[in-house]
């Protein structure tokens, strides 16, 4: 969400109405839009992405650099500025328009934008609204505005990353990966469930470690909350060693066998709760069918219509990346920015961290239940400000020495 709502209307009266937490809505005097689209949701009157474009102001687009992309990699076709365009004269915002495109790449929707705009009698004089003409993505992966948008927050946060990243060479030893593992286990449980708000002893980790956990026969086991959760995490624990022990093992790209095995990682995690008869077997397959909120945050996960396109975006760009630390770092945020299911999202997020961490010669890294608010600070900070820095600065104060 924006930090200012703008509302147009031509009985407006220019007035800025002060919401909570520091949240304002402007309302401008202003001609209705030609096209008005009705959101589905809440039923609110909103511009066309094409109408919006044309006319948002110049500085919208320097300020606002991964929106203004992300509208711009949504256009289809270059009639829908061109009809606008020369229905109301606009031939400045249209070369405008075209300018941008050419700043992105998307060289060929620009060309028929000005060729439509000559044949109509416009003779268009293209200027390039953004700063810099450079460092834009060069593929965009799918054209889905949610793709777009994580896939240029992908590549601007990944340049915040490598500025910050140690150097580090990869000498990694699958014996002493997996041992690090196991070392780390009961205190990994116990500090990852109480970030989510169980409340897990150690001798309640390792009972369920030990074998000695049985929902059907044991009522305080079955009844409990928190002994599920230990139980899920032990299951989903050793699902997770699996995976590294397959990437060390076939000298596979960790991207894409994380990518692969991650939805089984989540299934252990609510498997007891399955075997308890607390939630079906169904609500297990697949992403989530409502909306989630995350208490505290101003962020708003992305609508469950959104999250398939979303997911496929995160995997390849999970598969492709070759530094260590932005997989693990980033591997992290995006997990948790989509938040794809109901239940479990920062569990299976900090699974992925250290998968990618320890096939990467950095031993198994634990957040502490201490250090719950630096750490959600941080990730709200990269949500709503796109600065990645403070998390990963958080997650290179963590991490302990090379395996």
């Amino acid at each position: 969400m924006p930090k200012q709502v703008v509302i147009r209307a031509s009985k407006a009266g220019n007035n800025i109405i002060q919401l909570k937490y520091g949240d304002t809505l402007l309302d401008v005097t202003a001609t209705l839009p030609r096209q008005i689209v009705k959101e589905p949701q809440f039923g609110l009157n909103i511009y066309s992405m094409a109408e919006a474009l044309l006319y948002c102001s110049p500085q919208y687009f320097i300020t606002n650099r991964i929106e203004a992309q992300t509208c711009l990699e949504s256009l289809r076709d270059a009639s829908e500025i061109t009809a606008l365009a020369s229905d109301q004269g606009n031939s400045t915002r249209a070369a405008r328009i075209v300018g941008a495109l050419n700043a992105i790449g998307r060289t060929d929707l620009a060309d028929k934008i000005m060729q439509m705009m000559k044949q109509l009698g416009y003779d268009l004089r293209p200027e390039n609204p953004f700063e810099e003409a450079k460092d834009f993505a060069s593929s965009i992966l799918q054209r889905s505005p949610y793709s777009i948008r994580i896939q240029l927050m992908w590549e601007k946060m990944r340049k915040q990353i490598i500025k910050l990243t140690p150097p580090s060479t990869i000498n990694v030893d699958i014996e002493k990966v997996l041992a690090n593992m196991d070392a780390n286990y009961v205190k990994d449980s116990y500090h990852s469930l109480s970030i989510e708000g169980y409340r897990v002893t150690d001798e309640l980790i390792e009972r369920v470690r030990s074998g000695e956990w049985d929902p059907k026969d044991l009522k305080q086991d079955s009844d409990s909350r928190n002994a599920l959760a230990a139980r899920g995490y032990y299951q989903a624990f050793q699902s997770v060693r699996e995976s590294v022990k397959s990437i060390l093992q076939s000298s596979g790209k960790a991207g894409d066998i994380v990518a692969d095995q991650l939805q089984n990682w989540h299934f252990e995690l609510f498997e007891p709760c399955v075997q308890a008869a607390i939630i079906p077997a169904s609500d297990l397959v697949g992403y989530r069918k409502h909306q989630v909120y995350i208490r505290g945050s101003k962020h708003t996960p992305l609508n469950p219509d959104a999250i398939i396109d979303a997911m496929q975006t995160f995997y390849t760009l999970l598969k492709q990346e070759e530094n260590v630390l932005v997989r693990s770092i980033l591997g992290h945020f995006f997990f948790v920015y989509i938040h794809p299911y109901m239940d479990g999202n920062g569990r299976t997020a900090r699974f992925i961290m250290n998968a990618m961490l320890v096939t990467g010669d950095y031993s198994w890294t634990i957040i502490p239940i201490e250090k719950r608010d630096e750490y959600m600070s941080a990730l709200e900070t990269a949500s709503i400000n796109g600065d990645i820095s403070p998390f990963a600065e958080f997650i290179y104060s963590l991490i302990g020495n090379v395996v």
